[in-house]
């Protein structure tokens, strides 16, 4: 089983990725610890190659969960992915989840992505790029843009999954296990 988890900033990717990873023993594969280096450097920016290397070892494995939205690599996922998951959570959940992971962050001062230094910093919540900016001003395009993803047949390989409440997730990680675990 390989499964893409994609959703708004601040979604929950990251915690659906990893608690199904842990309970598949699969890999968890987190697209922003691949893209960012030292100094905030944006891999699918700066250097999509060596994003898009980073990303084809990672995903060489016979099972992963991976969560992220980077278009640079996108299409590597999709190839290699068995099941995609949506996260299409209202707004007001999103932005609550975002702005929670980001005080959180903010008072922990720890570093986001082993090795890169990077840490949460208040004074650039207001910038275009920050996580809470980011979820506000992409949520009705990224949401429009899913739906068209999820109605492309060139994606009917897929088992896709849309988890429109946080309660349904819980339910959705049991069933995958059932399907990769079977008795």
């Amino acid at each position: 089983m390989r499964v893409l988890v994609m959703g708004s900033t601040g979604s929950g990717k990251s915690t659906f990725a990893r608690r199904l990873a842990e309970r598949i023993g699969a890999p968890h594969i987190e697209q922003d610890a691949l893209n960012w280096d030292p100094g905030w450097t944006n891999l699918s920016q700066v250097d999509p190659e060596k994003l898009r290397g980073r990303v084809r070892a990672s995903i060489a494995a016979e099972a992963w969960t991976a969560c992220g939205n980077y278009s640079a690599v996108r299409d590597l996922f999709l190839a290699r992915a068995t099941h995609l998951v949506w996260l299409d959570y209202t707004r007001p959940v999103v932005m609550a989840r975002v702005i929670r992971r980001s005080v959180v962050r903010a008072i922990a001062r720890d570093e986001l992505w082993e090795g890169t230094g990077n840490r949460e910093d208040v004074r650039r919540w207001l910038d275009k790029d920050h996580p809470i900016r980011w979820a506000w001003d992409t949520f009705r395009r990224r949401r429009a843009a899913y739906e068209a993803m999820l109605a492309d047949p060139r994606l009917a390989h897929l088992e896709t999954h849309r988890v429109r409440r946080p309660r349904e997730a819980g339910f959705l990680i049991d069933r995958l296990v059932a399907e990769a675990l079977p008795i």
